[in-house]
């Protein structure tokens, strides 16, 4: 058999696409499609679930040949994956996909662009991707709308650009912020691109979809950021504390007691969406800072925790570090997968572990302290010792992966 899966636009079919539906004994499509590209007389099988049009497909004879409508490129988040998946080979002709034609439509290049299927990996990914990236272009569908998007983006630096029906009569395309984009309707089908500047002109980027994660270095020198001195967690705690906490794109992580910011940046270096969350108004300056200076986005709540993380998004991991049995016990129940805190109290381990026992935690320990090599005026080396920080990481067990 031949399969050949033809993208389609609203504009004219791709070239050498009349040819193939001509010669076709099974044409495969949304009902839409069929009644305008079918060719009367050829069988033709639904697209609503796959499965019947894959066993429709799979049953052509060696000789007989079969064509799947799809809409844009059905290379790009499409049909082609799930043929190649039943092994089932095909010839693509592909159309313009609803990713160019609203970057089009909005006269900017979209390289740095991160793309992600809300249809596939769910709101709760596509948020925080939207949050963490400067730049992300969103595959909508079924509840993971416009207006479901805005309402998880409340709060943050963003701005939507919503395309309704991109390619036919009811195209539109709209430049709205979160809370008036939380509000309406919005026509189906629809994409939307989500950016923290829609004035912005990005840079020139070598790698697709923005700077690749994790980065090049991570558990960075305390003198990268600026801070009160003192008051920044070390790049050895901090290196335990990023393998506990598991930042990725797709998960959200709060920092409570934030200092000086330097775990919620490293987090954001890795693609993760992160807020902040800190009451001392001179630290708070410096973790603004110190965002932009890494060239992060890492949402600030100035205020003291536990009052504060009322109303934040549902966080992945959370990352204490003030040892506080009120904030502690916030956090673990919280609903985050993996909780850390670092403490300087050894008294209060046991404490601490039961609050993280108590929430259904598997709990883990480790006291960390490291001796750094310094070397004297007269080029002799030695060692430093450093001050013992202990780490509890706490994770629930059987949780689900974001």
């Amino acid at each position: 058999m031949a399969v050949t899966v033809i993208g389609i636009d609203g504009g004219p079919l791709p070239e050498g696409a009349a040819e193939v539906l001509n010669s076709a004994e099974l044409i495969v499509g949304a009902p839409p499609h069929l009644r305008v590209h079918a060719p009367e007389g050829v069988r033709t099988v639904e697209l609503g679930s796959f499965g019947p049009a894959l066993s429709a497909l799979s049953a052509l004879t060696a000789e007989e040949t079969g064509v799947v409508l799809a809409s844009g490129d059905p290379g790009f988040f499409g049909a082609v994956r799930a043929l190649r998946d039943k092994g089932v080979r095909c010839t693509v002709l592909p159309a313009l996909s609803s990713v160019q034609r609203l970057l089009a439509g909005m006269g900017r290049s979209w390289e740095d662009a991160s793309v992600v299927s809300a249809r596939i990996g769910g709101l709760h990914r596509a948020l925080n991707i939207c949050r963490a990236r400067s730049t992300v272009v969103v595959l909508t569908g079924g509840d993971t709308g416009p207006a479901q998007l805005a309402s998880g983006l409340r709060g943050w630096r963003r701005t939507m650009i919503v395309g309704e029906d991109l390619g036919g009569e009811h195209e539109r395309v709209t430049t709205i912020d979160p809370d008036e984009a939380a509000e309406r309707n919005w026509f189906e089908p629809n994409i939307v691109c989500c950016v923290d500047d829609p004035d912005a002109v990005p840079g020139r980027s070598w790698h697709s979809g923005g700077e690749p994660t994790p980065p090049e270095r991570w558990a960075l020198p305390e003198d990268e950021f600026s801070h009160r001195e003192g008051t920044v967690t070390t790049s050895e705690v901090r290196a335990l504390a990023l393998a506990r906490l598991a930042p990725r794109p797709g998960s959200l992580v709060w920092d409570v007691g934030a200092g000086s910011g330097s775990v919620a940046v490293e987090c954001a270096r890795m693609g993760a969406a992160c807020v902040a969350v800190e009451s001392d108004e001179a630290q708070v300056v410096r973790l603004v800072s110190n965002a932009a200076a890494h060239g992060v986005d890492v949402r600030v709540e100035e205020g003291a925790a536990p009052a504060v993380l009322r109303g934040l998004a549902k966080p992945d991991s959370v990352f204490v570090g003030i040892d506080d049995a009120e904030v502690l016990t916030a956090c673990a129940h919280a609903g985050a997968r993996r909780v850390v805190l670092a403490s300087h109290t050894l008294d209060r381990i046991a404490a601490n572990r039961d609050v993280l026992r108590n929430a259904g935690y598997h709990v883990e320990g480790v006291q960390l302290f490291a001796n750094r090599m310094v070397t004297s005026e007269e080029d002799v080396s030695g060692l430093a010792a450093g001050e013992p920080v202990v780490l509890l990481s706490a994770e629930l067990p059987n949780g689900d992966a974001v």
